[in-house]
């Protein structure tokens, strides 16, 4: 997560609704028309048939009480909005009560292409459509309540099964593979990259493996995990994921396969 960001939350009212600017909803409806076409392309049946079925408005930010309201209807979850920067305690929390925390700002012009921090295009275009399948919405919450089970120092290496599947997971359909995670689906570089760059390591899913796998926020990802079948995800859920992580730090993490980030001066 990044430390620090430029943006504001955004309040809701007594209602839970946010007023949004016309030029916020039109950055909303830029984004929204721009990776359409590359989902609809390159993003995986299941995340397809969840965006189908939440029919977000392609002209204005959508408000987190009717995202919510569907939500409740299909799977039980819902959509909570939060300041742009969250622990991991309270962030497995919200996961393991099947509420998911959305960031409310939306990002400006200036950070249309890649803005580093989640934002409410990322949190709603990106992650809701999966929450409206029991499937992945179950395995959320078994993250979550794996997160409030283990101790702040295990935080680090359960969220990388996260961040490997739900955020940038891939799943093969086919003789294709495609992009399953929210991360994937909401940009409009990574998606393409993930699935047809040459120079990307796609690996086959092991959770050993992706909790021993370093990641970094602000780059497009070197190394993907690439489900053969999502039940593969489903059957992760059953794990004793506190056993997995123990076994992954006595292994210990890989090397990474990038630089190390530049601190500021």
């Amino acid at each position: 997560m990044p430390k620090s960001t430029a943006y504001l939350a955004k309040i809701p009212d007594a209602r839970g609704h946010i007023a949004y600017a016309a030029e916020e909803d039109a950055v909303w409806a830029d984004l929204f028309a721009r990776q359409m076409p590359a989902v609809r392309r390159h993003a995986a049946r299941a995340y397809l048939d969840g965006h189908a079925r939440l029919d977000l408005p392609a002209d204005r930010v959508p408000q987190c009480t009717e995202v919510s309201a569907r939500l409740r209807d299909l799977t039980g979850w819902q959509v909570a909005p939060v300041p742009a920067l969250i622990g991991f305690r309270q962030f497995f929390g919200m996961l393991a009560d099947r509420t998911f925390p959305a960031a409310s700002f939306i990002r400006s012009r200036a950070h249309f292409d890649y803005i580093e921090e989640p934002d409410i295009f990322h949190e709603i275009f990106g992650h809701t459509p999966l929450l409206t399948d029991p499937r992945f919405a179950a395995f959320s919450q078994t993250i979550g309540r794996a997160g409030v089970a283990c101790g702040p120092g295990d935080h680090v290496w359960l969220i990388r099964l996260y961040w490997f599947t739900i955020e940038f997971g891939l799943l093969r359909e086919g003789s294709s593979v495609k992009a399953l995670g929210s991360g994937l689906a909401s940009s409009p570089t990574e998606l393409v990259h993930s699935v047809e760059a040459e120079a990307v390591d796609r690996r086959p899913f092991d959770v050993i493996d992706i909790l021993r796998t370093p990641y970094r926020i602000d780059i497009h990802q070197p190394v993907y995990f690439v489900l053969d079948r999502a039940d593969q995800l489903f059957e992760a859920a059953d794990r004793d994921l506190l056993a997995d992580i123990r076994l992954a730090r006595a292994l210990g993490l890989h090397a990474p396969r990038f630089a190390p980030k530049a601190e500021a001066s």
